[in-house]
């Protein structure tokens, strides 16, 4: 195909291997080889999870970022990173204060969100604040947010008046919930980005679902259930909303406390990266994850980029390193690393060189019979 081409580069990333920059820039150089004189756009998504404060902070040059010294889950001082969008949004991943990389070893029953309070404590007191976005991904707790509460001016007492020790498993003795000392939220709200549907409680709630990846045995997993049982006796609320049961149960105790909605993680991405303005006469948008499937349809990056650019009418070339996909799957192609590697290890041995190389088959592809 002849002319200039608008193409829109918006991966997710590529969990374990590249980040949804990373792989956006190996896409784009592979593109150029082929068609250099084609108006790139990079727009790196991501789906509320951990890499969404990457991906914004490279989608809105204007945002500005600010740093704070918190406890981590296990109470020891990490670097967190924020960032503060043009319109007075201050973006927070959970995983910069309470993530489970930031512990040595997994501690199901002690690990606590403080740290995530102590952050937010200092986001709501910047002036030009307004609203928080806070993305609920990858933590290493399993305390109903309790202890990013406390950080916030909550008070969880036991029977004899005593502030909880920290993590979930002290949920049991919980005798007494304050909230009378509060920090409120900012003017504008708070939405927890969440991509998981659990509940508080059950076998699809929290711990059930959850607590085993934070290194929780069946028997913690029990108590924990329980525990996050009796705060639910005590502070009220909605525990079978759908997304509740998200970061251990963070996302409940925000909906009860702080008034917090609930939102699709990759739509609300999406909305603040300005993917509807960059698809505005695009030629083709190629997106990528690191397993491409029916599941990808369903509400995850991929399947709120197709509807989107659906809508503005330009095809979708989705790479990742493996496709599972029927045929009839709305894209227009879908491209496989591991088949152009030869082999999943190959693939993630080096997944920017097959981006790379992927990029520049589609390119190739589009020159010849574009669409």
């Amino acid at each position: 195909m002849s002319g200039r081409l608008k193409v829109v580069l918006a991966p997710d990333s590529l969990k374990g291997t590249l980040t949804a920059t990373a792989a956006a820039d190996a896409l784009a150089e592979g593109w150029q080889r082929r068609r250099p004189d084609d108006e790139l756009v990079t727009l790196p998504l991501a789906d509320g999870g951990e890499g969404t404060l990457e991906a914004l902070g490279h989608d809105l040059p204007d945002a500005s970022w600010r740093t704070e010294t918190v406890g981590g889950p296990d109470g020891r001082p990490v670097l967190a990173r924020w960032l503060l969008l043009p319109d007075g949004t201050a973006v927070v991943e959970m995983a910069q204060a309470a993530g489970l990389p930031l512990l040595d070893r997994p501690d199901p029953l002690h690990a606590t969100t403080r740290g995530l309070g102590e952050l937010l404590a200092a986001v709501v007191a910047d002036p030009e604040v307004q609203q928080v976005m806070l993305t609920l991904g990858g933590s290493a707790t399993t305390d109903g947010g309790t202890g990013a509460l406390a950080a916030l001016g909550a008070r969880f007492l036991d029977a004899d008046g005593a502030e909880l020790p920290p993590g979930g498993g002290a949920l049991a003795r919980l005798a007494t919930v304050d909230l009378s000392g509060l920090t409120p939220p900012p003017p504008g709200g708070v939405r927890c980005l969440v991509d998981v549907t659990a509940p508080l409680l059950g076998p699809l709630g929290a711990a059930g679902q959850f607590g085993p990846q934070k290194g929780a045995t069946p028997e913690q997993v029990a108590e924990l259930d329980a525990a996050l049982a009796h705060l639910a006796d005590l502070l009220g609320g909605d525990r079978e909303a759908v997304g509740a049961g998200a970061a251990g149960g963070t996302a409940y105790g925000f909906a009860v406390a702080w008034g917090a909605q609930f939102v699709s993680g990759a739509t609300a991405v999406a909305d603040a990266a300005g993917l509807d303005d960059a698809l505005r006469g695009a030629a083709l948008v190629i997106t990528g994850e690191g397993q491409f499937d029916a599941q990808s349809l369903r509400g995850k990056v991929v399947g709120s980029l197709v509807e989107r650019a659906r809508h503005a009418g330009a095809p979708v070339a989705v790479v990742a390193g493996r496709v599972d996909a029927e045929d009839d799957l709305p894209v227009a192609r879908a491209v496989s690393l591991t088949d152009l590697a030869g082999s999943p290890e190959a693939s993630m041995a080096d997944p920017a060189r097959w981006l790379t190389a992927a990029g520049e088959l589609l390119a190739e592809e589009w020159s010849r019979s574009p669409g």
